[in-house]
This record gives structure tokens, C-alpha cells and sequence, in this order.
């Protein structure tokens, strides 16, 4: 449980660095602006044309006695707007890290030099070209794992009892561990440790993941909250990022010196 209060600790002064910082926090919801825009005219998308994509994924239910085809069909327009809620929740931080890549690598070097005891934020030392190929690969990669366990998800939603109570907390801590994921990618490129050095740093420490991302995860379900805390996320993923890797730290003296 520790770590999980030492990585919830940490989304709580990534925000609050972004709060002393408001030019680093202007042009970083910027970003997660236009990814809100799309996203929501996907799930208005979904809404409207919910009720004709149920009918064509359930022929069978046709000549069924009524009120049961319409109760099934509801309850499938029901579980796909879910699902795409999932969806979103689990893709959108990738999609905005894409989108702002450079707008958020800035505020991660800055966080690191603000830190730092020699004010001095690691870099890769790969050429810029280099360093986007790896970014969008890695992302392509945990896009395609969040999906498969947003569809897991969306079946087991269907189980009685399980699928109303215990699924949904699995979520919550299944979307906190790939936000925390997503996120902390941005600092841990630019110490050239990629994605399967990332998965296996964060699964060495999944409270501290979870810590960091479970609250992120359930506050990124109210709308536009996820726009707002993007910039202060990623300040709080490279102290998360310093943390795991057990960098020395400006914050680690101050508390030692309490």
C-alpha cells in the first residue's frame, strides 16, 4: 500500500508543478484539446447510429416475441456506447501524447531540470527522427494491448453479477496501469529505455502504477477533466519516472531535511 500512496502522491505534484508553471500548462492542454474534440465526435457518432449497428449485429433477435428484441438490442446500444467510453479512456492519453508529442517532452525536460540536482534532464542522444519512429511504434504497440483488454473487458461486462461488480474494478486498475504507462514513456524514451524495459520496470512496481494511474483513469471519466490534467500527468509521470529508476531528486532532500 505504500507504493500506491508514493504513486498517488506523485500525480498530486505533477499538477501542482504545472499549477506554478502556467505557460508549460497553456500549451500543454492544447493537445488534449483537439484529441477531446475528435473523441467526442466518435462517441456522438456511436450514439446516433447505435441503435442501426444493434439491429445489424442481431438479425437472429428479429422474430423475436416482443418486448425481449427490444430490450436485448437497448441493452447491446448500452454496452457498445460502454465499450467506446472504455475505449477512449484507455486510447486517449496515447492519442494526445502523439498528437503533443513535442508540446510534452518539453514539459518533461523541464520538470527533470526543475528536480534535478544538477538541473540537468537526460536525453537519448538519438536523432529526433529516431526518437518520433520509437514513439509512435511503442504507442502503436500498447494501443493494440489496451484493446484486446478493453474487449475482454467489454465481455466479461456481460457475466451476471461479475460483469456489474467485480469487472469494473478490474478496469479501473487496468486502465491505470496503461495510463501510467503511456505516460511515463515520455521520460523514460529519453533515457532510452523502451517499451519492454518500461512494462517490466512498472510491473515491478504495480502499486506504485496503479497509485499514479488508477485516480488519473477515474477522474479522465469526467468530461473534459482529462484535457485539464494532461499537462500536470505528464509532469507527475517523470517524477514517477525518477522514482523507478531511483534517480536523486531536489524533492528527496526536502523531505529529508523536515
Amino acid at each position: 500500500m505504500r507504493d500506491f500512496g508514493v504513486g498517488f502522491t506523485h500525480f498530486l505534484r505533477g499538477q501542482r508543478w504545472v499549477a506554478r508553471h502556467r505557460r508549460e500548462f497553456g500549451f500543454g492542454i492544447v493537445p488534449g484539446l483537439i484529441t477531446l474534440v475528435l473523441y467526442v465526435a466518435a462517441l456522438i457518432a456511436v450514439v446516433a447510429w447505435g441503435g442501426d449497428l444493434s439491429e445489424t449485429l442481431t438479425p437472429f433477435a428479429d422474430h423475436w416475441p416482443s418486448p425481449w428484441a427490444g430490450l436485448f438490442r437497448a441493452a447491446l446500444i448500452i454496452a457498445l456506447i460502454a465499450l467506446a467510453v472504455l475505449v477512449a479512456v484507455l486510447t486517449f492519453t496515447a492519442v494526445t501524447l502523439a498528437i503533443g508529442s513535442p508540446f510534452y517532452d518539453v514539459i518533461s525536460q523541464r520538470v527533470d531540470r526543475s528536480v534535478s540536482p544538477d538541473g540537468i534532464a537526460p536525453e537519448s542522444g538519438l536523432p529526433w527522427w529516431r526518437e518520433l519512429w520509437v514513439s509512435i511504434r511503442d504507442s502503436v504497440r500498447i494501443l493494440v494491448r489496451a484493446m484486446l483488454w478493453a474487449a475482454l473487458m467489454f465481455v466479461l461486462g456481460f457475466v451476471p453479477i461479475v460483469g456489474q461488480t467485480v469487472i469494473p474494478v478490474v478496469a479501473a486498475f487496468v486502465t491505470g496501469f496503461f495510463l501510467t504507462q503511456e505516460l511515463t514513456a515520455v521520460a523514460l524514451s529519453r533515457r532510452a529505455v523502451h517499451l519492454r524495459k518500461q512494462l517490466a520496470l512498472l510491473r515491478s512496481r504495480r502499486a506504485l502504477a496503479w497509485g499514479f494511474g488508477v485516480p488519473l483513469g477515474l477522474a479522465f471519466l469526467v468530461p473534459l477533466v482529462a484535457v485539464f490534467l494532461m499537462p500536470g500527468a505528464v509532469a507527475g509521470a517523470t517524477l514517477l519516472t525518477r522514482e523507478l529508476l531511483s534517480e536523486p531528486s531536489r524533492l528527496d532532500d526536502r523531505r529529508a531535511s523536515v
